[in-house]
C-alpha cells in the first residue's frame, strides 16, 4: 500500500481570508465533529495497545511518550498530568519531545530531524526492555521519532505509535501502531488541529484506562489524586462525604488525618468501623 500523507493535503475549503467570524467557526466546527468519528475507528488498535501498556507497568516499567512540535507537547501534557490526576511517581509516564524542555514553549529548528538524538534521549532515563515508548506523530514521518522506535525494537523494548496518516513509515516502525485517519486540515497542512485533537482524545483513553486498570480510580473518582490547593481539597472532602455518607466536618477531620489522601481516609474509616 503506499503512503499518502493525508494531513498534508489540500484543504476542503479555500480563501479562508474572505470568510466571516461565524463561517470560520462554523467549518472549522464541522472538521473537529469528525474527529471522534476517525478516533472510534481505531478503537481496536487503542485497546490492543492499552494491554500492552497496562502489562509493562504492573510490572514496575514505565510508559515513555516520544514526539517533536504539537506531537510533542501533547505527549508531554499527558504525562505531566498522571502524577497530580492519580497520585502516581513521576517517573511512571514520562514525556519526551525533540529538542528538550524548550520545546514545549518555542519551536527548536531542526529537532525533529536527527536520527540519534531520539534515542539518546530516551537512554538518558535508563530505558530498558521493562518499559513501553510510544511514538506520536501526526505525519508519521518525523525522524526523531521513527528512529527511537527502531532503536527500541532492535533492543527488545515494546514500541507503539499515535499517528494519523494511513500506512506511515512511524505505523510500520512501531509494533503497536494506532492510526486516527483525521484527512485534511482546515488550513492545509496544519496538523495543530483535527489531528491534534486526535492525538488528545487516543492520549486521554491511553493513560485513563490505563490507570484505572491499574486501581488509581475507586467507583468513578481520582481517589489517589493529590490535593496541591484547596479547590481540590474541597473536591477531596466531597468525594469521602460520598463514598462514606458522613458530614463536612467529619470528612474534613478523616482527610486532616490521613495526610490528605483521600483513598487513605476511606481505608482508614472503614478499618475502624471493622476494629481494625
Amino acid at each position: 500500500m503506499s503512503f499518502i500523507k493525508t494531513t498534508e493535503t489540500e484543504s476542503s475549503y479555500n480563501h479562508l481570508e474572505k470568510m466571516s467570524i461565524k463561517e470560520l467557526l462554523i467549518n472549522i466546527n464541522n472538521e473537529d465533529k469528525t474527529v471522534s468519528i476517525a478516533v472510534e475507528k481505531s478503537l481496536p488498535q487503542i485497546e490492543t495497545l492499552i494491554e500492552q501498556i497496562v502489562l509493562k507497568l504492573k510490572n514496575s516499567g514505565r510508559l515513555f511518550y516520544i514526539g517533536a512540535g504539537t506531537s510533542g507537547r501533547l505527549g508531554v501534557l499527558d504525562a505531566s498530568e498522571c502524577p497530580p490526576t492519580y497520585g502516581v511517581s513521576h517517573e511512571m509516564v514520562i514525556g519526551i519531545i525533540a529538542g528538550g524542555d524548550t520545546a514545549i514553549r518555542k519551536a527548536v529548528e531542526f529537532a525533529e530531524d536527527s536520527t540519534t538524538q531520539g534515542w539518546k534521549d530516551l537512554q538518558a532515563h535508563n530505558i530498558s526492555k521493562n518499559d513501553i515508548v510510544i511514538g506520536v506523530a501526526a505525519s508519521g514521518t518525523t525522524p526523531y521519532v521513527i528512529a527511537a522506535l527502531k532503536e527500541c525494537n532492535e533492543k527488545g523494548i515494546i514500541t507503539g505509535c499515535i499517528s494519523c496518516n494511513k500506512n506511515s513509515p512511524l505505523s510500520n516502525a512501531a509494533q503497536f501502531p494506532i492510526e486516527v485517519i483525521v484527512g485534511p486540515e482546515f488550513v492545509t497542512g496544519s496538523s495543530r488541529m483535527k489531528a491534534g485533537t486526535a492525538q488528545k482524545l487516543v492520549l486521554n483513553m491511553l493513560s485513563t484506562s490505563t490507570m484505572i486498570l491499574l486501581g488509581k480510580v475507586k467507583g468513578n473518582k481520582m481517589v489517589d489524586m493529590q490535593l496541591s490547593n484547596n479547590k481540590l481539597i474541597d473536591r477531596g472532602v466531597e468525594m469521602i462525604m460520598s463514598e462514606l455518607n458522613i458530614d463536612n466536618v467529619k470528612a474534613k477531620k478523616l482527610l486532616h488525618n490521613n495526610n490528605n489522601n483521600v483513598r487513605a481516609a476511606i481505608n482508614a474509616n472503614n478499618a475502624s468501623l471493622n476494629g481494625n
